[in-house]
Formats: C-alpha cells, sequence, structure tokens
C-alpha cells in the first residue's frame, strides 16, 4: 500500500524535545518499512492546530483526495494528537475520518497504535474518540495554565512582552539564563528621560525633538536613527513612568524603575493632544514667544515675523492672526515685549542673600499644610497596608486549615494582591510629593535669585522661551504692551519681598 507520511509541531518547544519533526519522521518511516508501505510522499512542517487557517494541512488533505481517487491510500502520523489538537469538531478531522470509514484511506497513528479503517469496531471507534477528546483536553490544560502564569506575572507586576527603549533585559541568572528581569538602559536611558522633558516644555514639535534627542545621540538598540512615529509612540506609553498595558486586559502597574514620573508623562500627553488639535507649522527661524502669547481682544494667538531692512537691522514683529476677523493687524517689536519681562527678572535678581534665608522660612509655613496632607495620606496607606496583609495572613491559615476552598483562597488572595499594588503606586506617589515639597523652597528661591542670568546665558531660544513658559502666566498682548501674572510658586516670591512687614513674620 501506498503511504503519505505526515509530521508537525506547533511549538518551538517542540521542534527541541522528543517531538520534534526529525523524530517523527524517523518513527514513521521505521514504522512503514515493517508494514512495507511504499512512501510516496512526506510532509513535514510547523502549524498550530488551533488556527482555524491551516493552510499547509489543507494543502496535506487536497493530495491526500487527490491520490485516494487511484486507490487506498496509508495517511500517517506520529500520534492522535499531531493528527488534531485544536478541536475534535474540525472539518479536516471530519473528513479524514469519513474517509477511512468509506475504505478510501487509512490513518495510522504510530506510536499510540491506532489504525483508523472500515474495519472498526464500536469499542476501537470509541477509544479513537477518546484519543481525540484527551488531545484536546491536554492542549486546553497547557493554555489554561499558560492564562494563568500570564495573570500571576500581572499581579507580580512582571512585563512579559518586548523591551522599551532605554530599558534592557537581563538574565538574573546568568548561567542557566532562564529568568529576566528589566533595568534601565545606562547609555539610553537618560536620553529617553530627556526626550520626555524636552518635549514637556511645549517648545518642541515631534519633528524637532526628534532632531534635538539625535544630536544628543538617542539610537535604537540596533543603532538607527528615531522615526518620528517612533518618538510619537514612546511619548504615548506609560510603561515609562510605571504603568503596562496589556492589550487584552488593560493597564497595571509594573514592578520595574521608572524612567519618568505620573507628572511629566501626563503633561506631555496634554500638549501631544492640544498640538494634535492645533496643528504647528514648522517655521525656518526659531522665535523667543513663539506659541506663547494670545490676542487680549479676541483670544487668538500672536504669530511671529522676521524683517530686515535694507540697512541691515532685523527685527522680530509680532501681530494677532486675527483668525476671527475682529481685530485690526497692529505689529509690536520683539524687544518692546522683553521690557515688563526683564523688570520682572531684575526684581528677582535684587532679592538679597539674607532676604532669601527669610524667605526660605517663609516659604516652608506656606508649604506646610501640603506635607501635612501628603505625611497623613501616607500615614493611611500604610495604615490600610497592614491591614491588607494581615488578612493575607489569615486567608493563607484558613486554607491551610481547609476552612476555605482553593477557589475562594485565590479569588480573595487576588483581590487583596491588587489593592496592595494600587497601595504601593499610591505610596510612591505620596512619597514622592512629600520629598518635592521638601526641595521645592530651596530650588525656588535659587531659581528666582538667578532668573535673569540663566534667561540671558541660555543660548538656545528654545530654551528662553522653555524658561518664559515657566515664569510667565497666561501672556496676552493689548495694543503693544505685554500683559501677564507671575506662576506659581515664584509669585510667592515677589509678593513676600515686596511686602513691608515680610520679615516681620
Amino acid at each position: 500500500m501506498k503511504a503519505i507520511n505526515v509530521a508537525r509541531v506547533s511549538t518551538e518547544e517542540q521542534k527541541e524535545a522528543n517531538n520534534s519533526l526529525p523524530a517523527q519522521e524517523e518513527r514513521i518511516k521505521s514504522y512503514c518499512s515493517k508494514k512495507s508501505f511504499d512512501i510516496i510522499k512526506t510532509y513535514s512542517f510547523e502549524e498550530s492546530a488551533y488556527k482555524t487557517k491551516r493552510d499547509e494541512f489543507d494543502t496535506i488533505v487536497e493530495h491526500i483526495q487527490e491520490v485516494s481517487k487511484k486507490g487506498k491510500i496509508a495517511v500517517c502520523f506520529d500520534k492522535v494528537d499531531r493528527f488534531s489538537r485544536g478541536s475534535v469538531f474540525d472539518k479536516r478531522v471530519g473528513l479524514l475520518y469519513e474517509m477511512a470509514l468509506a475504505d478510501k484511506i487509512e490513518l495510522h497513528f504510530v506510536s499510540d497504535g491506532q489504525v483508523i479503517n472500515n474495519q472498526m469496531s464500536a469499542v476501537e471507534k470509541f477509544q479513537f474518540g477518546m484519543s481525540l477528546g484527551l488531545a484536546k483536553y491536554y492542549s486546553d490544560a497547557i493554555g489554561d495554565n499558560v492564562k494563568r502564569a500570564f495573570e500571576q506575572k500581572r499581579r507580580n507586576g512582571e512585563w512579559t512582552g518586548g523591551v522599551r527603549l532605554g530599558y534592557l533585559n537581563v538574565h538574573l541568572d546568568q548561567e542557566k539564563r532562564l529568568r529576566k528581569d528589566i533595568i534601565i538602559d545606562p547609555e539610553r536611558g537618560h536620553l529617553v528621560q530627556k526626550m520626555f522633558e524636552l518635549y514637556a516644555t511645549g517648545s518642541y514639535s515631534l519633528e524637532t525633538v526628534r532632531i534635538k534627542i539625535t544630536e544628543l545621540g538617542l539610537r535604537s538598540l540596533k543603532g538607527f536613527k528615531l522615526s518620528k512615529s517612533c518618538i510619537e509612540n514612546m511619548l504615548k506609553d506609560s510603561f515609562y513612568c510605571g504603568v503596562a498595558i496589556s492589550k487584552k486586559y488593560g493597564p497595571y502597574a509594573h514592578k520595574y524603575p521608572r524612567l519618568i514620573d505620573r507628572e511629566l508623562f501626563d503633561k506631555c500627553q496634554e500638549i501631544r493632544l492640544k498640538r494634535r488639535n492645533t496643528p504647528y507649522k514648522a517655521k525656518s527661524r526659531d522665535f523667543l514667544f513663539n506659541g506663547l502669547l494670545k490676542c487680549q481682544n479676541c483670544g487668538c494667538l500672536y504669530s511671529p515675523e522676521y524683517h530686515k531692512k535694507p540697512s541691515g537691522k532685523e527685527y522680530n514683529l509680532y501681530s494677532c492672526t486675527n483668525s476671527k476677523k475682529i481685530c485690526k493687524r497692529v505689529y509690536v517689536n520683539e524687544l518692546e515685549l522683553l521690557k515688563p519681562v526683564y523688570e520682572v527678572l531684575d526684581r528677582f535678581a535684587s532679592i538679597t542673600e539674607e532676604a532669601q534665608n527669610e524667605l526660605v522660612d517663609e516659604l516652608r509655613k506656606n508649604t506646610e499644610t501640603e506635607v501635612v496632607f501628603h505625611k497623613a495620606q501616607i500615614n493611611r496607606i500604610r495604615t490600610d497596608y497592614d491591614k491588607l496583609k494581615a488578612k493575607q495572613n489569615r486567608l493563607l491559615e484558613a486554607f491551610l486549615d481547609q476552612s476555605i476552598t482553593k477557589d475562594i483562597y485565590d479569588k480573595k488572595h487576588e483581590e487583596y494582591q491588587d489593592q496592595i499594588q494600587t497601595l504601593e503606586i499610591e505610596l510612591s506617589e505620596h512619597t514622592k510629593a512629600d520629598y518635592d515639597y521638601q526641595t521645592t523652597v530651596a530650588t525656588v528661591l535659587s531659581v528666582a535669585r538667578r532668573a535673569k542670568s540663566i534667561f540671558e546665558n541660555s543660548s538656545e531660544v528654545a530654551n528662553k522661551r522653555a524658561f518664559l513658559s515657566l515664569i510667565l502666566q497666561n501672556p496676552t498682548v493689548k495694543g503693544k504692551k505685554l500683559y501677564f501674572s507671575i506662576a506659581s510658586p515664584f509669585n510667592l516670591v515677589l509678593e513676600l519681598a515686596d511686602s513691608p512687614n515680610w520679615l516681620r513674620g
């Protein structure tokens, strides 16, 4: 009898194990030799039995149908699970089974010792049905185990996908190379962080931040320059601030170090969405107030223009875009707009060292409320955390005493673990905020006193614009005059410094 041999694997692991394709082929070939079968074709391939579209197997079935028209043939597999594992209702399984019962083919399963033909007894048919069912059960059980393993990984804050640029995969066991961890890439991590910081200033588009970060040396793991779309995807990726996103199960907190905090990430999203709704047109020149000024009369943006007189003198002029058609075009010189800005910078520079020390104490008083709030929240979180840990311990004792079933234990343990992870994230945010309030005072005073020198010594226009956006709040233009308020907490510095009674407390 002529024979068609079929060897199949569905995973990389099976290739390495005793189910490898060469091992299957050898066993089937040896079987055919003992049976004196004439092998006319051997198929060897990798394809999951769970796929609805099984191109390779469909090709084999078509060939079997064609050859069987010339006489009965034997179709040989190593085991039943190499024939089908995905579903006992697979149309291909049913088709070949019916062909065997119609005496057009015989199905031979070498390692299982089963032969399917028209001479089968009821018991043999039952055994074959059981084999198919067990193969399906085994595959489903593997799927359940994998699903549980991934659920546990998520509860542990582990990530199972590709590593993000700015991070590296490392092996915890260098010899066995089994367990992996994710660490910050010492070569690229700080550059990814810098990319977020630059974009958060609002002074960079996706393209300009790509150019800038490329100049600083950021490249892909293979050494290629990053594309604009890659930059955008990174800026949208919450993994960098501690939240991994599973396409199937949604967001969860991961356990790896964060490159940026949540506040910086949210700021980038705000700017990105704003830019998407208000497209930015790149200009050949960079302007100091570009994108910062609005018309006090109509609310439209002020646009900059570059002018050069025949004498060679250069001007940067600004005017209302007048998109609402209710304003007259009035040009105002950039130098004129800078005059009130320099007045404020001079006031900051006039603060003496003695005044600075007194201001530090005063500002600390103003931040006490926030500090107390964060400390109270930290104490509340730690109390809730201890209570949940105690509940987990009692739950484990109840399970060990067989007071509750494993299903109840798993469900409650997962619920407690999710709550604990949420508290850990919340604790991290409040702890950082508490620390920030402790360090804000000194930082604000240092920046305020050096504001003028910082502004004047910045070599790039984008850096100066970012500094202005930090100091100025809601800058508007009316006629040829700039109006603005001082952003918090710098406004408090000026209020205290200008107050005649602040030294007396």
